[in-house]
């Protein structure tokens, strides 16, 4: 956690936003590990008496999530899984504990994520004709951004930033700004911090329980300006109001509550700040109630289960929001394994709150 961002972000107590205690701004409380300004590992705590919950930083990540239990119980082998182990061993690894397992989901979850996001700057990589092409993710966003014009400097929040690319662009792309890439997706989340590091390390899928470890050197430009942390999307640990631009790209139907979220995304934005949004509605019950789907069900309404307008209607629902340009069918393909890929038609849609 950079101290640069800890001072411009003035992050809360998510515990308290969330019970309704008030905005109560957390104090690094105890730092075991820094480097350069940069706090490899220590506690954030909150100084309300009623409260006092306590946030780890850990690899230089900091949780700062109002159910920190919960999720250190679902999440935290992702962040604490070992760096050293033989690829072989590896290998064998997974091929005890099998297809399907809790390690098969991490490692396929970082090949998908860490081959769209990086895999342009792999030496290692060939030209597959026909195949997908990494990138897809930072193609939407250079698209949104498009439909945005006129994004300054200021904060920058990349919510649901996976393996951390597309903050790394909007760093590039504004070089007045400070961004802030939010994940509750720890094993991606170590894929950023190493970005931010300079290296990256990646399983890239071949197929079945088949995987190639990549390694190489980064150098991407306004990685200075960037930091990664992990907080919920929809309880951002953050006062409102200030943020120069919020982008949620492929989130909005992979969380229990969308229309929670696109309140919450919406309440960050300053006066003239973006909001930037992408989703195939890709509607999935592990990750989003049938009752909290935008579209995708009730055929029978007046929207006869459409989506799209759905989420218009939520967006200028927001105070003071206006939709600035949509793109109905953007392409968006993810690479599975040599084999295979899926691919998406999202939707994008960029807003600005008036001043």
């Amino acid at each position: 956690m950079r101290r640069r961002h800890f001072d411009a972000f003035r992050p809360l107590c998510p515990h308290c936003l969330r019970s309704g205690a008030g905005e109560q701004a957390l104090l690094l409380a105890h730092v075991a590990a820094e480097e350069s300004g940069d706090i490899l590992s220590g506690i954030l705590q909150c100084p309300n008496p009623a409260c006092l919950h306590e946030y780890p930083i850990l690899g230089g990540v900091p949780l700062i999530v109002p159910e920190l239990r919960r999720m250190l119980g679902e999440r935290a082998v992702e962040l604490l899984l070992r760096e050293d182990l033989d690829p072989l061993l590896e290998s064998l690894l997974g091929d005890a504990i099998g297809p399907d397992s809790w390690f098969d989901s991490i490692r396929l979850t970082a090949s998908t994520y860490g081959w769209d996001g990086y895999a342009d700057l792999d030496p290692a990589e060939e030209d597959v004709p026909h195949g997908p092409r990494p990138g897809a993710v930072r193609r939407c966003l250079a698209r949104l951004l498009d439909l945005a014009p006129g994004v300054g400097g200021g904060r920058l929040i990349d919510a649901g930033c996976g393996a951390g690319r597309t903050s790394f662009d909007l760093a590039a792309r504004h070089p007045e700004a400070l961004v802030l890439g939010c994940d509750v997706n720890l094993g991606v989340l170590r894929l950023a911090r190493r970005a931010l590091e300079g290296r990256m390390r990646y399983p890239r899928r071949r197929i079945g329980l088949v995987y190639d470890r990549r390694e190489f050197a980064l150098r991407l430009s306004g990685a200075e300006r960037v930091d990664f942390w992990a907080c919920d999307a929809g309880c951002l640990p953050f006062a409102p109001g200030g943020a120069a631009l919020v982008a949620a790209l492929n989130l909005f139907d992979c969380v229990p509550d969308p229309p929670q979220l696109l309140a919450a995304l919406a309440a960050q934005l300053a006066p003239g700040g973006h909001l930037l949004l992408a989703t195939p509605y890709d509607w999935a019950t592990r990750a989003t109630p049938v009752t909290s789907w935008v579209g995708g069900h009730s055929q029978r309404g007046t929207m006869a289960g459409a989506a799209e307008p759905l989420l218009r209607s939520l967006v200028t629902a927001q105070p003071g929001l206006a939709i600035q340009g949509e793109d109905l069918a953007f392409p968006w393909q993810t690479r599975l394994h040599d084999r295979s890929a899926v691919a998406y038609r999202a939707h994008l849609l960029a807003a600005s709150r008036q001043g």
